[in-house]
């Protein structure tokens, strides 16, 4: 028994609610400002011009910028704690997309989409650590899960936002205001954070006992004693006393391959997606689909889907559990994949068409990115490895995105749709090998290396 399966064993309430609501505002905005900018890159194209290098460098460098923002600051944030890092990400985000709107040249815009890219990726660990830290057990992957349908109501709701503005400009025009909007959106999300206290694990897991103690009292209404026994449990036998120390405790033994598979699951999921959510306009006019916002309704409908997809995977991770709902969907998404990359001549409804069953089926590995790396490690190395885990899946995200429009420019769209595919059944084997069931244990069972695959 642990102090902490009160967290584990309790009720959702409204402090659950609140601290949900809060932790899925980044998710939500990832998916909205990475994915606005595949609509106001075709402005910014007519305004200001940009080699096919300068508009990849302007797709790849946020998510460049989130791989250092992930690795970094997920280390970071297990130092110095989660609340702290809360808002802060946010501000940096908030500057940077306001400052978006004011750019007179493609190496602004360039800089500008890394800093945001940096504040992106330092809230994931941030926030899904602290979802995950406060969740109780039978409610936790749903919760998590949540995490993932907000990036796809986020890229659904930038493509809303998208159209109307194209429809009142008749053009491209205002996606300077598009840009700008990121800013508003942040500054609603940080202050939906205001009052979210500090992990009550991270501060037992730092020795801060009685605070950990004071915020299981006002979120809880119960009285505890934490004793070393619990502490103990919280770091797998032990806390780790240095950035180094922390490191190698995710990159050997057992949790080394927890690390590549989580990496890996990241990786294979969110490469092919940003790639359509930064490029699928142009992909869509280029395969045939006319019109001044043919190809943004386009997007629209594959963002709607996977938004769609994302929901049967709530319930099914929690029933049919994290194992079957990772595995099944990425055997099923690299078939569209290799049916594009084999028929040379597709015609426009059929491409369409494998897009919208790719973003339907992927619901199972979309939650799963943002619950595996959060259930597999220890308190005092989570936001760590999921900062890893993050930074690793951006390296192919942000080379993806950069060599897409080259990629389609030399080797053509088949090709490149076929090396998807091939990445897709990577993650399936190693999936296959690695991944564990957690469905219904505690942090600690699911933390622990004694769990089967």
């Amino acid at each position: 028994m642990s102090v902490f399966d009160i967290i584990e064993n309790s009720p959702v309430s409204k402090f659950h609610r609140k601290l949900l609501l809060a932790c899925c505002g980044g998710p939500f905005l990832d998916g909205y400002i990475l994915s606005l900018i595949g609509i106001a890159l075709i402005g910014f194209a007519n305004d200001i011009p940009a080699s096919p290098v300068e508009t990849g460098l302007i797709g790849a460098a946020s998510l460049l910028g989130i791989f250092f923002g992930a690795t970094v600051f997920g280390a970071v944030t297990d130092r110095i704690g989660r609340e702290t890092m809360y808002a802060l990400d946010l501000t940096v985000l908030i500057v940077a997309c306001g400052l978006s709107a004011f750019v007179t040249d493609a190496w602004q815009l360039i800089l500008l989409r890394f800093v945001i890219g940096l504040a992106v990726g330092a809230d994931y660990p941030i926030a899904t650590s602290l979802l995950t830290e406060f969740t109780p057990a039978k409610r936790r992957g749903f919760m998590i899960g949540l995490s993932g349908l907000a990036w796809s109501v986020g890229a659904m709701t930038a493509f809303v936002v998208g159209y109307l503005v194209v429809t009142f400009s008749g053009d491209h025009s205002l996606w300077r205001w598009m840009l700008f909007s990121g800013a508003v959106v942040g500054l609603i999300v940080v202050i939906m954070r205001r009052g979210i206290p500090e992990s009550p694990r991270w501060l037992a897991s730092k020795g801060r006992v009685q605070e950990a103690e004071e915020v299981i009292r006002k979120v809880y209404g119960t009285s505890v004693t934490i004793t070393q026994h619990d502490i103990d449990q919280l770091n797998d036998g032990g806390r780790p006393r240095s950035w180094r120390a922390d490191l190698k405790m995710i990159s050997s033994g057992g949790y080394l391959k927890r690390t590549i598979m989580c990496g890996v699951l990241y990786f294979a999921q969110i490469t092919p997606q940003y790639v359509l959510y930064t490029f699928g306009g142009m992909i869509l006019v280029s395969a045939g689909i006319k019109g001044v916002n043919a190809s943004t309704l386009g997007e629209l409908l594959i963002a709607v889907l996977f938004a769609i997809g994302v929901i049967p995977a709530l319930k099914l991770v929690e029933t049919w559990g994290r194992r079957p709902m990772v595995l099944v969907p990425f055997a099923l998404m690299a078939v569209p994949l290799f049916a594009l990359g084999l028929w040379a001549d597709a015609p426009p409804w059929f491409i369409l068409g494998a897009f919208a069953f790719y973003a339907f089926v992927s619901g199972g590995p979309s939650i799963l990115e943002w619950i595996y790396p959060n259930e597999l490690f220890p308190t005092s190395v989570r936001a760590t490895a999921v900062g890893v885990a993050v930074g690793f899946s951006r390296i192919g995200a942000a080379t993806g995105t950069y060599l897409t429009p080259i990629g389609i420019e030399s080797i053509g769209l088949q090709a490149t749709l076929l090396i998807g595919a091939g990445v897709t059944l990577l993650a399936f084997f190693v999936c296959l090998a690695w991944a564990p069931e957690t469905k219904g244990r505690s942090l600690q069972q699911s933390a622990s290396l004694g769990l089967a695959t």
